[in-house]
């Protein structure tokens, strides 16, 4: 299979309705916030998404998450080790092309591998950015109980001191994430048109099998992914450009957005058509 012949750029839509998206480790796990109150979802979450969806549509990846190990290796180490011989001395380029090879999340994101006396770089195509809200957010915490102790309780107390606790969700946002593939670095790794295809439907079916408790099933719905394929490998316009066609706006008779209609979701039909004359596809896919 040749490497990808047309730059990608794409945008998608998603709605939080009670949901954790993406807990901050240093703020006790509440929803990612900027300073001004709008939603985050970092690159490196969306990124472990794809990966774990990568792996429902039967694709080999290498950094598996520790609840979907696949083939026994418990450590990225491992899983290096069980196709490469450190005992030899191994080209980097021979590291490279097998490691594209074999794993598709290295051949789209790239990957840092360690493994060896040297760390090699290997640039990935496929670029995610943070995904934001379109509204700053309003962030839930709720007190929690269990009915069972944790921990033996201290003597003449009936409950321990591990049976409270916090959750924290977000009410409702709507998320907008942005991303590309550059086929100049797909060319370095063997990224095909056939793994674009699987990273597109990666973004449509991104939560389905992503459930937990700080996400119930059916709390995170993609709604839109709108996929641009330019005519050719540089494209006819910066990502950036091409991000901003799709606009959002607030209804004019809404207060407070409470669901994903409030919101008015366009293309700018003018700057489109102009980039349609140069080539520019468009395709608009609904989530799941």
């Amino acid at each position: 299979m040749s490497s990808l012949k047309n730059k990608i750029d794409f945008v998608m839509l998603f709605t939080v309705n009670n949901a954790n998206p993406n807990g901050d480790p240093l703020m006790g796990n509440m929803p990612r916030t900027d300073y001004e109150g709008y939603g985050e979802v970092s690159d490196v979450c969306i990124k472990r998404k794809i990966r774990n969806r990568m792996q429902d549509l039967k694709q080999d990846i290498f950094v598996q998450s520790g609840d979907r190990i696949k083939d026994g290796h418990n450590s990225l180490e491992a899983r290096f080790d069980a196709h490469f011989d450190r005992k030899k001395k191994i080209p980097d380029a021979t590291v490279d092309k097998d490691s594209c090879k074999k794993w598709m999340d290295v051949r789209s994101f790239g990957q840092v591998m360690t493994f060896q006396k040297r760390a090699l770089g290997i640039r990935g195509p496929v670029s995610i950015s943070l995904a934001k809200s379109l509204n700053p957010v309003d962030v839930i915490t709720l007190q929690i109980t269990r009915s069972t102790n944790g921990m033996r309780a201290e003597e003449g107390k009936a409950r321990s001191s591990d049976t409270m606790g916090n959750k924290h969700y977000v009410e409702f946002g709507t998320y907008k994430l942005t991303g590309s593939i550059n086929c100049y670095f797909a060319e370095k790794t063997g990224f095909t048109d056939e793994d674009a295809d699987i990273i597109k439907e990666a973004l449509r079916t991104l939560f389905v099998n992503d459930m937990s408790s700080a996400r119930p099933e059916g709390s995170m719905e993609v709604k839109k992914v709108y996929w641009f394929k330019h005519p050719n490998k540089l494209g006819i316009a910066s990502s950036a450009k091409i991000h901003r066609l799709i606009q959002t706006d607030i209804k004019p008779d809404i207060d407070k957005v409470k669901q994903y209609e409030d919101y008015v979701i366009k293309i700018d039909e003018e700057r489109f058509n102009n980039y349609r004359q140069l080539g520019l596809e468009l395709e608009e896919l609904d989530g799941i």
